[in-house]
């Protein structure tokens, strides 16, 4: 991600003003919250993808920092009501909201942020850019719901997989590059081009987040954990639909009776190894990102198309 930094730290750090401007409020416990979130903010790929696509088709403008700031603050509320709904303590190595603040509070908090997302498009007038976001938040409720209800069947397709992660993670994703392109971009087909690159590229990472959970590398998330929670990713898919019909049962059997037993996910993970469901979704997942690649290189060469395309490669090849 070097020279994504390089050519737009200027950038990243005129949108930090933007963000916490954004998240302010007249209520200090609010403050106090939001101060917390702000510290302990990742790795900011996606205002990194909005600010590159907006370079792509020319100066970064004030609506390519209210963008970004957009994708910020709804990707934020959707991560503190995931960590209200899986009960979860900690995320990226820090105690949670729910954690510290209850779960009224971070239900309200989320809350909070989305709509300030909203009224910062709505009070300038981002009709288009609150347009593209507005549709990944119900694509990314939509993901949510289809995997809840699927995952009381054992038997699903890798379509519905496919379904599910490009509504959960890539719309947000397609939606942060389109909202960075609709800024600076003057044709709808360059803009919906820039769309689709990101739903490649929020795909590819993903399944490179799903292939983590059959790896040794601390990564934040304790191995074996989705099929703790019983989510069928796709090394699992795969395997169960090319492994042997006793194999099946007992890998069916483990994931709805014994899925905290350390032994019998060890035993899932092996035979999702040894009947090849890794290789398999690695494959594809390096198949999303050329996708991805070939509609970037669609567009002229400059050094910020490199940089997406560096910003792309570091999807998949990340270690954490």
């Amino acid at each position: 991600m070097e020279l994504a930094k390089k050519i737009i730290s200027k950038e990243l750090g005129l949108f930090e003003a933007h963000f916490r401007d954004a998240v302010r409020s007249r209520v200090a416990l609010l403050d106090r919250i939001m101060e917390y979130i702000v510290k302990r903010k990742g790795k900011q790929l996606r205002p990194m993808f909005v600010l590159l696509c907006a370079k792509m088709g020319g100066p970064i403008t004030e609506a390519s920092y209210r963008a970004a700031s957009l994708v910020e603050l709804l990707h934020t509320a959707t991560l503190v009501h995931d960590d209200v709904v899986d009960e979860a303590d900690e995320r990226r190595g820090f105690f949670s909201i729910n954690a510290l603040w209850k779960n009224k509070i971070a239900v309200l908090v989320g809350d909070y942020l989305l709509s300030k997302g909203l009224l910062l498009s709505l009070n300038h007038k981002d009709h288009q850019i609150l347009q593209i976001l507005s549709e990944a938040v119900k694509l990314m409720s939509e993901g949510e719901l289809l995997q809840i209800e699927k995952s009381r069947n054992l038997n699903l397709k890798e379509a519905v997989y496919y379904d599910i992660i490009n509504g959960k993670t890539a719309s947000l994703l397609a939606s942060a590059c389109a909202a960075g392109a609709c800024s600076t971009f003057d044709k709808a087909e360059d803009i919906e081009k820039m769309r689709l690159f990101g739903e490649k590229v929020g795909m590819a990472f993903q399944i490179k987040d799903d292939l983590f959970d059959y790896g040794n590398a601390d990564i934040g998330k304790p191995t074996g954990n989705d099929i703790k929670e019983k989510k069928l990713t796709l090394p699992l898919i795969y395997t169960l639909n090319n492994c042997e019909p006793l194999v099946k049962k007992k890998i069916i059997y483990i994931i709805k009776n014994q899925n905290t037993d350390k032994e019998k996910v060890a035993y899932i993970i092996n035979e999702v190894k040894k009947v090849g469901g890794i290789d398999y979704a690695t494959t594809k997942m390096f198949a999303f990102r050329d996708e991805a690649l070939a509609l970037l290189h669609s567009f002229e060469k400059t050094e910020t198309r490199e940089a997406l395309e560096e910003l792309v490669r570091y999807t998949t090849d990340r270690a954490y």
